[in-house]
């Protein structure tokens, strides 16, 4: 059996960012592209400014959001292609240590 890789940082930023019930709620939000202000996800999910921007920073980290400056707002949306090459490594990560079983 081979030893697995450890996780890189980027792809442990990536699932820390997805452990939390609150920001997975957040990522929901971004559906169909949309993009919004740290106050606007904080009206959505019911959470202070200030929360609202430190979990919108854990998923930036994770790569899971974008941000823009817009003038004096920042508006987040939800970034694909990071998304998908978090998955990706997960996924060779995985198959590494847990492979499937042959046909």
């Amino acid at each position: 059996m081979t030893t697995p890789p450890a996780l890189d940082g980027p792809a442990r930023d990536f699932l820390k960012a997805l452990a939390s019930e609150t920001r997975q709620q957040i990522m929901t939000l971004f559906a169909g592209g949309k993009q919004l202000t740290v106050g606007e996800v904080a009206g959505c999910c019911g959470l202070g400014q200030s929360t609202a921007s430190e979990q919108l920073a854990i998923l930036r980290r994770g790569g899971l959001v974008t941000a823009t400056r817009d003038g004096k707002l920042v508006r987040y949306r939800a970034d694909p292609a990071s998304i998908g090459t978090r998955l990706t490594e997960l996924q060779g990560y995985l198959a590494c240590c847990c492979p499937p079983p042959e046909g």
